[in-house]
This record gives C-alpha cells, structure tokens and sequence, in this order.
C-alpha cells in the first residue's frame, strides 16, 4: 500500500552485519511477472523492513527480522518466497507456520502433506520474521541451534513505539465499574470497527453476554471455538457485518482487519509483549489509531511497567475521544 511507509524513515534498525538498503522494487531483481504483481496491488516502495530483508532472503540467507504492526513483514516473506520458488516444480518448495490458525485459513491436502513427511527433507532456508516488539536473550540463543549466520535485523529498543496509534487509560476504580464504562463507550466504538480484549475465555463469554443483554450488538471469538465458527466470524467482521468485536489474545497477532480504528483492553494484558500486539490492530499500515486501556487501582503497575517497557507514556483520555478516531 501506498501509505505504509509512514513513519518509516523515523526507524533506526541495528543488524548484526551491514545490510544494504534497496529503496525500490525495481532494484531488488525481481521477477519481472512477480514486479508487475506488486504493483498491480498498488505498493509504490518497499517499507522500511523490505528494504533490509528482501535481498538477504532471496540470496539464501538465514534472517531474523523484526518490525513493528502493519510494517508490510507478510509482503516482506510473501515477495521473498514467490521471487525463490520455481513456479515449473510441481512439489512443496517453501513451508511457512503461523502462530494462529486466522493467518493461514486455507485448507492443507492431507495426502500431500503425508508425503512430505515420508519424503527426505532437504537444508530448509529458514526465514524468520516476527512481529514481537522485542526478542528475549534466550529466543536469540535458541536461533543458533537451527539457523546458520542469520543476519539479524531489528528495530532499536526507543523506535518500538506504533506510529499513528494514540494511548489512553480510563481510571475505573473497581473491576465492576469497567462494564458501565464499556456501554458509555458504545456509540464511540462503532465509528468504525473496535476490538475488545480479555484475558480469558469466561471473560468474553461473560462480556459478550453482558452487552447482549444490554441490547448492545457485539460478536466474539476465542481460541476453544470451532474453527468453522471463528471463520465465519472472522468473514463477518471482515465485511463489516459485525462492527464490535470481543475477543481473547487469540487475534492479536498479524490479523489485518482495515476499518478497526480502535482497541479496547477491558483487561491489561496478562503479558506485557502482548499490549503491542493488541494496539498494532488499530492504525494498520499507517491509519490513525486509538488505543483505551481500562485500569482499575489494581492494574496501576501493571500500566506503568507497559509505559516504561516500551518507553511511552499512556494518558488519561480525553472527553473528546471521538473525535481522535
């Protein structure tokens, strides 16, 4: 897209060897059928990661890569992989996992998938790309059992904060007053599209009910649903059929729903390398976003720890927080 090189040049990546910048498409040699894709889906320039990562990887390096939200690190393996791939070979050539089963709803043929478990697997090219706001040491140590001389290339600590993302607490002094707060919110939310977050399964259930009951209309999804269930959900929020959504962690990570401008954590998460990963969807592919935390006397320091972790500062929020979406 157009606009998802906003923020970019205020990046400062660090890598563990010098990685050269390619600020085109067109200089990075792609396929020409693989170019005129890419532009038929009108991205005009690489984002800031494809600018570092895409050459390495289709060199046959071993990458670890690291951006934040909405940065374009699915277009960064997708070009990777269809620019390796020999498009004559009828057989499996590039193996990919996901975190969710939402990022990769496309149903796997069991007896191909046999074979390849029968067959010799030859030397992978492993393409790490995660969207974590921050690899832990020992994730970092764990890589050098299975990769060989990846390159690393990741965000330095102070440019973690989302761009066009604005943060706000609401101070809800007791666990009970956070529901009254969420109805007075209602009118707000369905601007556009909003995502709720609990930590737990009974917390959605709970809450889904509550604001049914209320005559308020949400949807909701959490991991113990059936996967047809949470498809057809997911197709209805999508579409804009369903414009409140109430969920658990199990749609955080790498789901891009465009018309979402507003994330609501009814519970701070539980770990603090998920609040990224909650606000990342709002303000996709640099869109305004907004970011409402409810925080009860309680939750205070788990507030702070977030502020201070990622070095931001999260503000009470303001009357007028309709009109920032």
């Amino acid at each position: 897209m157009a606009n998802i090189n906003a923020g970019d040049e205020k990046l400062v990546f660090e890598s563990s060897e010098a990685v050269k910048v390619v600020s085109t498409f067109d200089e990075l040699g792609l396929k020409e059928d693989l170019l005129r894709g890419i532009y038929a889906y009108n991205f005009e320039k690489p984002s800031a990661i494809q600018q570092r990562a895409i050459l390495p990887i289709t060199k046959g390096r071993d990458v670890i890569a690291q951006a934040q939200s909405g940065t374009g690190k699915t277009a960064t393996f997708s070009i990777s992989i269809l620019q390796s791939i020999d498009t004559t070979l009828r057989e499996t050539q590039a193996l990919v996992l996901s975190p969710t089963r939402e990022l990769h709803p496309d149903p796997v043929c069991h007896s191909r998938a046999r074979r390849l478990h029968e067959r010799p697997v030859p030397r992978l090219h492993r393409w790490w790309l995660c969207s974590r706001p921050r690899f832990r040491d020992d994730v970092l140590e764990m890589t050098t059992k299975f990769m060989t001389d990846p390159i690393r290339i990741l965000v330095k600590r102070d440019e973690l904060t989302l761009e066009g993302i604005k943060q706000f607490f609401v101070a809800v002094e007791k666990e009970d007053w956070k529901f009254d707060t969420l109805c007075d919110l209602y009118d707000t939310l369905t601007i556009t599209q909003a995502v709720i977050f609990c930590n737990t399964r009974r917390k959605v259930e709970w809450l889904t009910e509550k604001m049914r009951a209320a005559n308020f209309t949400v949807a909701s999804m959490h991991g113990d649903m059936v996967q047809k269930e949470r498809d057809a959900i997911m197709q209805e929020f999508r579409g804009g059929s369903s414009r409140v959504l109430i969920t658990t962690d199990v749609w955080a990570r790498g789901i891009d729903v465009q018309q979402v401008s507003l994330v609501i954590n009814y519970d701070l998460p539980s770990n603090r390398e998920n609040y990224i990963h909650r606000i990342g969807r709002s303000g996709r592919f640099g869109r305004k976003g907004v970011a409402i935390n409810f925080v009860t006397i309680d939750d205070v320091r788990i507030l702070r720890d977030i502020e201070q972790y990622y070095s931001t500062q999260i503000d009470e929020m303001p009357v007028n927080a309709a009109e920032l979406i």
